[in-house]
């Protein structure tokens, strides 16, 4: 499920021309919203789960 939301975030972020730095981006905070919200985990400690994860954008050729 948080990948599911670090992924779709990403396909958004590049559907809107951003770079894969910036979609990673958005893509941990829309993760990191999604694990706080189900699980009660604060922000910051949430942020850091999912980039222990080691989620990466997938750039298309």
């Amino acid at each position: 499920m948080i990948e599911d939301a670090y992924f779709e975030t990403v396909a958004e972020s590049f559907d809107r021309g951003l770079s894969p730095l910036k979609a990673h981006m958005e893509g941990v905070v829309a993760a990191a919203m999604l694990l706080s919200a189900v699980e009660g985990v604060e922000d910051d400690a949430a942020r850091k789960q999912v980039m222990e994860l080691g989620l990466r954008p997938r750039v298309e050729d």
